[in-house]
């Protein structure tokens, strides 16, 4: 399947102008073959609201406005979308990564890991686990930005059968790490197509880094986006090569299976509760 990653900047608070953007950009891609295209995180919103009252200004149902609009758009151009925007909680805003087709909403992700900054500062922890969806011939898990600093959830999608991570993200200045090493390594250490899509820009004092990265189930670069431009990079993923868990480099001799070599039953400790207090959500 052949994929786009959109690297734009985005307005905050401004969905008619970051909507108009996201539909053009969905029928460019398309005019180039892409199937799937993936955009960042809070493309619809931004994501530097200074408190959570701004930013339920700007959370909207799935279904809603801005999907229908964004829906209607791939009935009109074909393909998938996977988009990152704001949903009510009962308590606030959930910072979420749609998943939509021609004929609707497929997934909504809320996002799980929550750091101090931007709207995370307030946003609701997701309630809901990592999934993975079939999308035409290939099987997509999701995540956003944080998330991928534990590996827990590249991990879980891979146990999933995803052949590729799509991660809408909004790196700012400090996180050049993880566009340097950390995205290859998620998907070597799983062998899987990964695609952290970053934005640029500046908003409200923080400058995003760009660096749109994919990387191959063996942890190499496809491609990788510029830290200032706004760029759609295309890339093919092709299951076969995430499928295959088994890396034989020698024949008979030296083999290794990142899905087979696991040991779950020595991880208990993974998944024991811990009583750490969470910065700001004391």
């Amino acid at each position: 399947m052949k994929v786009a990653a959109v690297q734009v900047d985005v307005k905050i608070g401004d969905i008619d102008h970051n909507l108009s953007q996201i539909v053009q950009l969905i029928a460019e891609s398309r005019s180039q073959g892409a199937e799937l295209i993936i955009f960042p995180e809070c493309a619809l919103t931004g994501y530097c609201f200074s408190d959570l009252n701004e930013a339920r200004q700007f959370a909207q149902s799935i279904p809603g406005p801005a999907t229908d609009l964004i829906v209607k758009a791939l009935k009109e151009f074909g393909g998938y979308a996977i988009f990152g925007m704001l949903e009510p909680s009962a308590d606030g805003v959930f910072n979420v990564a749609v998943l939509a087709g021609a004929d609707g909403i497929i997934g909504v992700y809320r996002k799980i890991h929550l750091p101090g900054l931007g709207v995370d500062q307030f946003a609701t922890y997701g309630d809901r686990p990592f999934e993975v969806y079939d999308v035409g011939d290939i099987r997509v898990g999701i995540a956003i930005c944080y998330d991928s600093a534990f590996p827990e959830s590249a991990r879980t999608m891979m146990l999933q059968g995803a052949d590729l991570i799509a991660l809408p993200t909004n790196f700012p200045t400090g996180a050049e790490n993880m566009t340097k090493h950390v995205m290859n390594t998620r998907a070597m250490e799983n062998k899987l197509y990964f695609a952290a899509v970053n934005r640029v820009g500046e908003e409200r004092g923080f400058r995003f880094i760009g660096e749109t990265i994919v990387t191959d189930p063996d942890g190499n670069t496809i491609t990788k986006a510029s830290g200032t431009d706004e760029e759609i990079l295309f890339f093919d993923v092709d299951p076969k090569e995430s499928r295959n868990k088994r890396i034989v480099r020698v024949p008979g001799k030296h083999a290794i299976d990142r899905l087979a070599d696991r040991r779950p039953e020595m991880y208990e400790q993974l998944i024991e509760p811990h009583s750490l207090p969470r910065p700001g959500r004391e």
